[in-house]
């Protein structure tokens, strides 16, 4: 999971105590992961709501089926693991399936990466309404 998944040999550390916080730090993103994969094959039925919050599962939910209403009923644990792999490269063809841990964790970031960059963006389109109208 650490080499595969999170790709801690790539990280080239140069000392102890830097590969040993790394280790820290990616053995709990490792155990989530890890957790998230079983936990879809599991209970794929489960409310996704376990995992995300409101607003996390609704945006996901808008960054895959743009144009289209969002639901109120929270997508289940399955459903939203497959959009997180998608963003991660995942096709979901018929018979591809179910997403491995690596295309999981490259979908788990870019989705953080969209999280952190929403305070942003609303700065943003604050300023551009206050300038503009």
């Amino acid at each position: 999971m650490l080499k595969s998944g999170c790709g801690i040999e790539k990280l080239e550390l140069e000392t102890v105590e830097r590969m040993r916080r790394a280790l820290a730090t990616f053995s709990i993103v490792a155990w989530r992961l890890l957790w998230l994969t079983y936990a879809a094959r599991e209970t794929p039925n489960a409310s996704c709501e376990i995992v995300l919050s409101r607003h996390e599962w609704k945006l996901l939910y808008s960054l895959a089926h743009r144009g289209q209403r969002v639901p109120e009923a929270p997508p289940t644990l399955r459903e939203a693991v497959r959009l997180i792999a998608r963003l991660g490269g995942f096709l979901g063809r018929r018979h591809d399936g179910e997403p491995g841990v690596k295309t999981l964790w490259r979908g788990l970031r870019r989705f953080h990466d969209i999280l952190e960059a929403i305070p942003s963006l609303r700065e943003l389109l604050a300023e551009h309404h206050a300038t503009y109208g």
